[in-house]
């Protein structure tokens, strides 16, 4: 049973397009390169997503059956949704009117533990099932099937009749057009 959580924070005073810029670098990274990610992001906005980040973080630490390792959690999902936006009047000239939009939006980090890697069956094993032992933790190339019908490829042809033959000095053999006038 993997643990899940979630935090949000409500009207924080900036647009959901900025901060939705913010969240796509974290989004499926674990917490730990997702904090030093928004440590060192050069909006105004990663402070308060690095704030709902720990809370989120935070949160998973108090369910029950948490495993105690903050290491295995990642971020699942993280988003911002358009809060309701405050609208003001700014005086322009000839007694005219402009509307000034104040966005907010809410932000919302859920994160999940990641399940225990298993660890895979001796080199031994692997021999006497047929497989070629590789390196750990990487995977085993497989062969990709060839598809019906498929041709060889062509090899390159060299052009030798056009390398022989000398280019005329103008753009549209004008050399033999200056010998006729």
């Amino acid at each position: 049973m993997a643990i899940e959580a979630h935090a949000t924070a409500k009207y924080v005073r900036t647009s959901a397009q900025k901060a939705g810029l913010v969240m796509d670098l974290i989004r499926g990274r674990d917490v730990n390169h997702a904090l030093a990610t928004l440590k060192f992001a050069r909006k105004g906005i990663a402070r308060d997503i690095e704030k709902v980040l720990r809370s989120a973080i935070a949160n998973a630490q108090q369910k029950d059956g948490f495993g105690g390792d903050v290491d295995r959690l990642f971020v699942t999902a993280c988003y911002a949704n358009q809060g309701p936006s405050q609208k003001r009047i700014r005086p322009a000239p000839m007694g005219r009117a402009f509307r000034v939009v104040k966005r907010t939006a809410h932000l919302t980090v859920r994160v999940a533990e990641r399940a225990p890697r298993v660890v895979a069956a001796s080199a031994s094993a692997k021999a006497s099932a047929g497989q070629a032992s590789a390196p750990a933790g990487e995977p085993t190339p497989t062969p990709r099937p060839k598809r019906a019908g498929a041709k060889p490829k062509a090899k390159p042809r060299a052009k030798a009749a056009s390398a022989a033959k000398p280019k005329s000095p103008t753009k549209r053999g004008g050399a033999a057009k200056k010998a006729k006038s």
